[in-house]
């Protein structure tokens, strides 16, 4: 994949601290900073995903749903009832 150069503002102790560990590690900071992006991306993707999950298994009920359930259990005793 073809890479591009772009250019960023960082305040200097955090680049600091972005040499070092680009030194600790022992890639380039171009590098260092393509795992760091990499790293976030795919965190708040997995966050998305996870948040779209709870939503979906959420249990509570809105309103209008409460009401629809309210009214098939009232039609499913009176069809019970008819029956016995």
């Amino acid at each position: 994949m073809a890479s591009v150069k772009t250019a960023i503002s960082l305040q200097k102790p955090l680049l600091d601290q972005v040499d070092q560990l680009a030194r600790k590690m022992d890639v380039s900071r171009s590098n260092l900073f393509v795992l760091a992006a990499e790293e976030f991306i795919e965190r708040r993707t997995n966050r998305e995903l996870l948040e779209a999950i709870n939503a979906a298994y959420d249990d509570s009920f809105d309103p209008q749903e409460h009401t629809v359930r309210q009214e098939m259990r009232r039609k499913h005793r009176q069809l019970a009832e008819g029956q016995w």
